[in-house]
């Protein structure tokens, strides 16, 4: 029986797949270069195989009501990469270098004003609002039954004396989850290291200081705002 696209995920597929195809053009100089592979076409058709995979794989946790439908969407398209770079010998620190630049390069082609009023929106007292609610509600009984795959986490307020200003304890990560059930533990840091770049495109400072994935009981996230002279660009 064929896996099944959870139907909000099917809604999103060419959007999905289109980033794929354009991350897979920004990296094949990498790809050529640092992973010395040279059938590129082949890697490519195994890539959006792989990816049809992580389609049927990706949970649903609430589809646009969640917050983390959008990260699921945005990264798991780089477990198929680092799937298929594994299968073909690259080593998981040089799978994590090209998925960090090739994500970089994409995410600087969006215009710098666009990027930068996302960060600011982030950053916003009704984002954190609503990241105060979507944390409450993401740690209760309710949904943790409904939605089993989905991220737990704590909005984190800062205290006298802390540079952030604010942050999120993830106790349970969608990812990890996914990892442990799929065999994917050893590339799963390489997804992390995605953060600091997708935050960084939006002047905001992501500090961090350990994860689920590496044995934490908690990923830390701490964020505050770039100044002008730690654009991404630089």
């Amino acid at each position: 029986m064929a896996e099944i696209i959870h139907p909000f995920y099917e809604a999103h597929r060419g959007a999905m797949e289109a980033a794929m195809r354009d991350r897979l053009d920004l990296a094949e100089a990498m790809l050529r270069e640092r992973a010395q592979l040279s059938e590129i076409d082949e890697i490519r058709r195994e890539v959006m195989d792989e990816f049809e995979v992580v389609l049927t794989q990706m949970p649903y946790v609430g589809g646009a009501a969640s917050r983390m439908s959008d990260f699921f969407m945005r990264l798991m398209g780089f477990m198929a990469i680092s799937r298929v770079l594994r299968r073909h010998g690259v080593p998981v620190p040089v799978i994590g270098e090209i998925e960090r630049e090739t994500y970089k390069a994409q995410l600087l082609t969006a215009p710098e004003a666009e990027r930068l009023a996302s960060g600011r929106q982030f950053m916003s007292p009704e984002n954190q609002a609503l990241l105060r609610e979507q944390a409450a509600r993401s740690a209760t009984e309710s949904h943790q039954t409904e939605f089993p795959e989905d991220f737990v986490y704590d909005f984190v307020e800062p205290d006298t004396g802390d540079s952030f200003e604010f942050g999120i304890n993830y106790k349970a990560c969608g990812f990890c989850k996914l990892a442990a059930r799929h065999g994917d533990k050893d590339i799963l840091p390489n997804i992390c290291g995605l953060d600091f770049v997708a935050y960084a495109a939006r002047g905001i400072r992501l500090e961090r200081t350990q994860t689920l994935a590496g044995g934490a009981s908690h990923c830390n996230f701490r964020f505050s705002r770039l100044a002008p002279d730690e654009k991404a660009e630089s």
